[in-house]
């Protein structure tokens, strides 16, 4: 599976944006599609996932300002609105395999700065 990222950029506090993920390969043994972030200094941090079945979660420091969508079987969307200076940070796809000896696709990343 292969993973690539857009949409990231810089906006000021209170802003929104949309990031995309274009999922390409097999496609069909994906199990859950998810948006991590991390900012410079801290761990990788699970943002919103999405599985096969169209059920989705959030961290509570996103929910209810940000929703991840799926569009077809080879779009999964973040949209990110209320922006705040510490959502800033590199998002990542990840796709996890239905086979568990699968190891997770990764995408490259893709920069949101918020800042005024």
């Amino acid at each position: 599976v292969h993973l690539v990222e857009s949409g990231g950029g810089l906006v000021q506090p209170g802003g929104s944006l949309r990031l995309s993920c274009a999922v390409s390969g097999n496609i069909f043994s994906i199990n859950v599609l998810a948006w991590y972030r991390q900012a410079p200094g801290k761990e990788r941090e699970l943002v919103a996932h999405i599985n096969r079945g169209g059920a989705t979660d959030y961290a509570s420091s996103v929910k209810g300002r940000f929703t991840i969508s799926r569009e077809n079987v080879n779009m999964v969307y973040l949209q990110m609105t209320d922006l705040k200076p510490e959502d800033g940070a590199v998002y990542y796809c990840k796709a996890v395999s239905v086979w568990p000896e699968d190891p997770d696709s990764w995408g490259q990343g893709t920069q949101v700065t918020v800042t005024s």
